[in-house]
């Protein structure tokens, strides 16, 4: 039995476990990610998205293989066990090519969750909820056609998941997250964009459409591996605004799922939430907390933190990690102009600390990671006094004093990140008497 169904077998037996999903690709909030895995002692799910890793590239440059071997190693580096590592992908579909002809984003699609699937990820989310190239601007999406295009690419997972057996006879078979209702990823792009909780008959209909049509397309193995089931609970978050989880609004929606053993919900957009938010839903049934933004939200402010004490360390040679990536931002302004409207002042606020963190998109650009590196080389070669500590890092400067935390910009960052992840392992529950391993 895979580990995610394990958890969710444990939860039908009384112990409301989750587990949080790491959506990055950053190296340090993946090093953040097992860290706090350890120290939690449960596994680690790392997932990629579509539109970061790709058989093109994606943002990162990384194909599926590529970030296969990219978090093995940074695991083995770590220290992190193998065994406890779990890949998903995230937003698996014809999202990147929406704006194609379905015909030739459907076949760029199933060329991606093939590739996925053969490079080891266990856990497939199959996202076919937004309109393709052709599909009538003006009409709401078809729920059967969603189902018919994940139908699809569950059954290309299984031709791809038949050939990894042919050269591992004992890879584990991958679980299904599925959903017609998804948020887009990374946040809303506005404000206000009419959030509404999943109708419990919604929830229902999306599981049993998937269902019928992964029959229907020759993968009814894939249907028994659904796990989770993607809705909106009512949680989201934009520029500047957070809607928090409200228990009673998705009270009759998360009652169904006592109809439906096997599988829980899949929360996506959890960034920001409250821990007693978080604890609320893992025990409600929205089991896989989702967050990427808000770990590289921490991680910017964290370096932010640094370039202040390094300023008033430093009178020349600085790195000046916030110059760095404004420039890069204003340079290749696409991964932001989109989200973030009003005068260029408010702009400019907005690309440093937007709650939809767009400058996570250029953490990994040439000259953004060479501040970064700059910047804790920098440190390194000068102990940071305990008075910068406690103006500009006063969480760290707590852990520093008792010893629990090494004075190195590094660790300093990591930890940074790992504070936001406690809250999410620490709404999960013990994983103690779920032998996942």
């Amino acid at each position: 039995m895979h580990p995610l169904q394990q958890m969710i077998a444990a939860r039908e037996n009384g112990s409301p476990l989750g587990i949080c999903s790491v959506c990055s690709a950053n190296e340090f909030v993946l090093a953040a990610g097992m860290d706090r895995a350890k120290k939690w002692g449960v596994p680690l799910l790392v997932e990629a998205t579509a539109n970061q890793v790709n058989q093109f590239g994606g943002y990162t440059g990384m194909h599926p293989e590529d970030f296969v071997r990219f978090v093995r190693a940074l695991a083995e580096k770590e220290g992190f066990p193998q065994e406890r590592l779990i890949l998903g992908g995230d937003h698996l579909g014809p999202l990147t090519w929406k704006d194609e002809p379905a015909e030739s984003a459907m076949e760029k699609a199933r060329e991606l969750v093939r590739q996925y699937v053969l490079a080891g990820y266990q856990k497939i989310h199959l996202d076919t909820s937004m309109r393709l190239g052709d599909d009538d601007p003006d009409a709401p999406l078809c729920e059967t056609l969603c189902a018919e295009r994940g139908a699809a690419l569950a059954a290309a997972c299984e031709r791809a998941y038949d050939e990894l057996l042919q050269r591992d006879k004992n890879a584990p078979c991958p679980v299904y997250v599925i959903g017609s209702e998804v948020p887009v990823p990374g946040g809303v792009k506005g404000e206000d964009e009419g959030l509404r909780v999943t109708s419990p008959e919604a929830f229902e209909r999306t599981l049993r459409l998937f269902c019928e049509e992964f029959g229907k397309a020759g993968a009814a193995r894939a249907a028994k591996q659904i796990i989770a089931v993607v809705v909106q609970p009512g949680v989201e978050f934009g520029s500047q605004d957070i809607h928090a989880y409200r228990p009673a609004e998705a009270r009759e929606l998360c009652a169904r799922l006592a109809a439906h053993p096997g599988v829980v919900f899949e929360g996506h957009s959890t960034d920001y939430q409250t821990p007693e938010s978080l604890q609320e839903m893992v025990r409600d049934g929205i089991a896989i907390l989702k967050v990427g933004p808000a770990l590289t939200f921490a991680l910017r402010e964290g370096l932010f933190a640094l370039s202040q004490i390094e300023r008033e360390l430093m009178d020349t040679g600085r790195a000046d990690f916030p110059a760095a990536l404004e420039q890069a931002m204003l340079e290749c302004p696409k991964n932001w102009q989109g989200y973030y409207g009003g005068t260029p002042s408010e702009q400019a606020f907005l690309r440093k600390y937007s709650l939809s963190d767009r400058c996570r998109y250029y953490l990994g650009e040439e000259k953004v990671a060479a501040a970064t590196g700059k910047l804790l080389q920098n440190l390194r070669e000068r102990e940071i006094p305990l008075p910068l500590f406690s103006q500009y890092l006063p969480r760290q400067y707590t852990a520093v004093r008792a010893g629990t935390l090494p004075n190195e910009p590094r660790a300093l960052l990591i930890d940074a990140v790992g504070r936001v992840l406690d809250e999410y392992y620490g709404a999960c529950g013990t994983w103690t008497r779920c032998p996942y391993v």
